[in-house]
């Protein structure tokens, strides 16, 4: 069971600790390395870097307490190492100039649920409605069309079909048609104002 096998796990309070059944690299040594530390004054290293050593906790402990980050350097060398901005002449990728990356991609995304595409296509039709000019060449504000679509009336709606929208959303809002349930006043509210301003919009004049 889970519950077994994480009973059993050693508890993990040391910052570094990778558990493993790896050997310690001290000689003679039989606990587990477990604590990564650089690799002995002179040892090979690989074009990857350095070949780190792996010690158990004491040994690590004991590694940790004789090391010198300055051993070997000159007093000019560890002046400059002790420095505020120390490091920050290095230029790194994320400050380099040629460091800019790719935008993504739409194939880099998994969207199971179609949530990223179908909020594409809203906005999409949003903008088409809010760019669609009327068939009759009539006029319609940013504000007009904002008040449309809370009726839910194309842009080439008329008077009349604005008139009917309106008493159907009357009905479905009002409290006196729903059992005396006020949940609905925001949007009745809403469509009462939508209405206002659209009647009297030259659109619909």
């Amino acid at each position: 069971m889970a519950s077994d096998s994480f009973s059993t796990r050693r508890f993990n309070r040391f910052h570094g600790r990778v558990e493993s059944d790896r050997p310690c690299s001290a000689d003679g040594c039989a606990e587990p390395g477990e604590f990564r530390a650089p690799p002995l004054e002179g040892s090979a290293s690989s074009h990857e870097g350095p070949r780190w050593r792996w010690l158990c906790l004491e040994h690590v402990r004991q590694f940790n307490q004789g090391y010198n980050f300055f051993s070997g350097m000159s007093a000019d060398e560890i002046a400059a190492a002790q420095r505020p901005y120390a490091g920050w002449e290095r230029e790194t990728r994320a400050f380099s100039t040629n460091a800019a990356s790719p935008p993504p991609r739409w194939a880099d995304f998994a969207d199971p649920l179609d949530a990223i595409g179908a909020k594409f296509r809203e906005r999409k039709a949003q903008a088409e409605r809010d760019n669609a000019a009327r068939a009759d060449g009539r006029f319609l504000s940013k504000e007009d069309r904002r008040a449309l679509g809370v009726m839910g009336l194309p842009v080439d709606a008329d008077r009349k079909a604005l008139r009917a929208r309106y008493t159907e959303l009357v009905r479905r809002y009002h409290p006196d048609h729903n059992g005396g349930d006020r949940s609905h006043e925001s949007a009745l509210q809403s469509v009462i104002e939508a209405y206002g301003l659209l009647r009297k919009a030259p659109a619909f004049a």
